[in-house]
Order: C-alpha cells, then sequence, then structure tokens
C-alpha cells in the first residue's frame, strides 16, 4: 500500500474518531432523557455502561493498533534510514540495508541502498586503482633502474678503456643504443599507459595496404634482431590487395610491444623470431613466434590483464612494467579485432592478432544495388 494512502487512512480515522465518540455520547444522552434512564433495570444500566467502555477500549486499541502501523510504515524505515547516513558518514559502507515495503520510503531506502552498493564499488575501484598505481611505479623504478645501470657500466668501461679494440668498443655501443631503446620504449608505453585510462588514445585510421605494411615492418624488425643476435624471418601468404582498416601508428605498437616481449624473455643461445601473414576467409591473421621460455598454462589467461606478470619477483632481470600486452588488447580490440596466445613452456610463445578485411569490392557492389 503506498504511503499516502496510509496517511489518508490514518488522517480520516484520527478526524472521524472523536466525531464517532460524540456522537455515541450524544446518542445515549438522549436514549437516558427519553426513556428515563433511572427507571430501568440494574442489569439494562450494567449493559449499557459495558457497552460504552467496551466502545471505548475499541476505539482505543484501534487507535493504538493504527498508530503502531504507521509508526512502522514512517518512523522505523526512517530511523533505519538515519542510522545508515551515519555509517556512511563515518566511513563505514559494509552494511546492507533491508527493505521491507515497497512504497515511497520503501522506494527511497531501496535507492539508498544502491547508493551505498555504488559508493562501495568506487571506494573499492579507486583502492584497486591506488595499489595498481603504487605497483606501476614500483615496475617502472625497476625497469629503469635496470638499463640505466647497463649504460652506465658500459659507458665507464669505455672510459676506462676496456673496449681495447673496435669490434668491442662497436658492440659496447650497440648495447648502449639497445639499452636506450629500452628506456624510450618503457616512457613511451607509460604515456600511451594514461591516455588508455582516461580513453583519450589518438586513433587516426585508414586503409592499409596488409602486404606493404607488414613487408615494412619486417624490414625495421630484421635490423633491430640482427643488432640483438637473433634469426629473424618473415612469410606473407596475403595477396598483394589485401587491405585492413586500422592506425598504422598504433598497429606498430602492437608489434613492437609484442616482439619487445619476445625478446625481453628469450632465453636461448640461437634467438628465433617468426612473423607470418595468413588468409583466413575474411580475416587477416597475424602470428608473431618465438623460442624463448613460454608461458605458463595457469598464466596464459591473464597474460593481457593489465599489471600482470608472470616472474612476480622484482630481482628478475627481466622486469616488465605489466602494462605492455593490456595496451596491445586494448588497441587490437578498438580495431575490432582479436587476440590470443598459445605457448608451451621451454619452447615459446605464438602470439595471433586476427583483424577484418576491408570488403571494397562487396561495398561497391551494394552501393550499386542501391
Amino acid at each position: 500500500m503506498k504511503m499516502r494512502t496510509r496517511l489518508l487512512i490514518a488522517f480520516l480515522f484520527f478526524s472521524l474518531l472523536p466525531i464517532v465518540f460524540a456522537g455515541m455520547l450524544i446518542s445515549m444522552n438522549r436514549l437516558f432523557l427519553l426513556y428515563q434512564f433511572d427507571d430501568f433495570e440494574p442489569e439494562v444500566k450494567s449493559m449499557v455502561v459495558q457497552m460504552m467502555v467496551s466502545g471505548l477500549f475499541m476505539l482505543l486499541f484501534i487507535s493504538a493498533a493504527l498508530t503502531m502501523w504507521v509508526y512502522r510504515s514512517v518512523v522505523r524505515p526512517i530511523s533505519k534510514l538515519q542510522e545508515a547516513v551515519r555509517k556512511i558518514r563515518d566511513g563505514n559502507l559494509d552494511f546492507t540495508m533491508d527493505v521491507e515495503d515497497d512504497d515511497e520510503i520503501g522506494q527511497l531506502c531501496q535507492d539508498f541502498e544502491e547508493m551505498r552498493m555504488r559508493l562501495k564499488a568506487n571506494a573499492e575501484e579507486k583502492i584497486q586503482d591506488d595499489l595498481e598505481s603504487k605497483e606501476l611505479i614500483s615496475n617502472i623504478s625497476h625497469d629503469l633502474k635496470t638499463p640505466i645501470t647497463a649504460i652506465k657500466g658500459y659507458v665507464e668501461g669505455i672510459m676506462d678503456g676496456v673496449a681495447s679494440s673496435p669490434e668491442k668498443l662497436d658492440k659496447y655501443i650497440r648495447t648502449i643504443y639497445n639499452k636506450a631503446n629500452d628506456m624510450d620504449r618503457l616512457i613511451d608505453e607509460l604515456t600511451f599507459y594514461s591516455k588508455i585510462d582516461t580513453n583519450k588514445i589518438p586513433y587516426t585510421f585508414s586503409k592499409i595496404n596488409v602486404g606493404g605494411y607488414f613487408r615494412d615492418c619486417a624490414e625495421e624488425v630484421g635490423l633491430d634482431m640482427e643488432s640483438r643476435g637473433i634469426e629473424f624471418r618473415y612469410l606473407n601468404d596475403v595477396s598483394d590487395d589485401v587491405v585492413v582498416i586500422a592506425d598504422a601508428e598504433q598497429m606498430k605498437r602492437v608489434i613492437n610491444n609484442i616482439i619487445g616481449n619476445s625478446v625481453k624473455y628469450m632465453d636461448k643461445p640461437r634467438g628465433l623470431l617468426n612473423i607470418h601473414i595468413k588468409d583466413v576467409g575474411d580475416f587477416v591473421q597475424v602470428e608473431i613466434e618465438d623460442n624463448g621460455r613460454g608461458i605458463a598454462s595457469k598464466d596464459l589467461p591473464n597474460i593481457f590483464d593489465r599489471f600482470y606478470r608472470t616472474d612476480s619477483s622484482r630481482n628478475s632481470s627481466q622486469g616488465g612494467s605489466g602494462i605492455g600486452l593490456s595496451i596491445v588488447r586494448k588497441i587490437v580490440e578498438d580495431h575490432g579485432g582479436r587476440i590470443w596466445a598459445t605457448s608451451k613452456e621451454g619452447a615459446g610463445t605464438k602470439m595471433h592478432i586476427v583483424l577484418r578485411k576491408y570488403q571494397e569490392v562487396l561495398q561497391h557492389e551494394q552501393d550499386t544495388d542501391h
């Protein structure tokens, strides 16, 4: 029953109660005057008095019951609401507000409970964000310190004349260059991550020829792998006219992040990296495979989660901020694609990226039909 109906009933009853009681007294008085009450038998007098007392007690009982009804409907829920407000004021969100009725106050209590649940969810999310931010700062600090320490060591070696031959000097310089690239990539990763968190990724989509684009990527990757002593192979099974809609710069970030992970966890004396472009009907599938240390099956479903690291030890020389693959998944999904990984411990990892082809011929036919 709605609260306004209950209040209306209570108002009418309390308004009519004095009138009814007064009417009963007036009627009894007239009856006594008309029939000369003093001449009545004692039994009749007693019965009349009992009826009046019973009527009075009945009215009092109904009034008390109606008062309790209104109290339970209004005062009690408001008291619960006040108690809940005090708990939230004191920072306590770990409680549940039970809603018993479906009237206006009950709906108010239900809305309040939903607000409490949202506040609690937001508070928990903020705590999680703070923990992730602290973890990110810790990871970034560690990962920046590692290449900086290596660069300082190689520079000191050059200054001290340890690199006595041109070949050794060239090796030192190449190593310094690679470490500087690692730092640059890490800083770029962190900057891009901040854009992901605010949904401000700058995409510039355009038609990209798959063969030409990945051939250029392969040439750049090949030079980098050669400087690192890793064997690189590139294979393209897609015809020259296949086109996808993508942001060239962001897709390059995807490739670089995946390859960076492959290089980071390469544990074989003879490293190997393969990029294979496949034609799978209406889609293009890009496979990036390495012969690194691989990923455990228990970790495989979580590697694209933010801040997830298969190696939780901060003493690992590889480090890893834990945001690289989450960035990769975000970019691929924003392109309407999918990404997943297959891996075997000790044998290596293969990343699979699927993008939809741009069907220019079908689009032209649809326009002609219209």
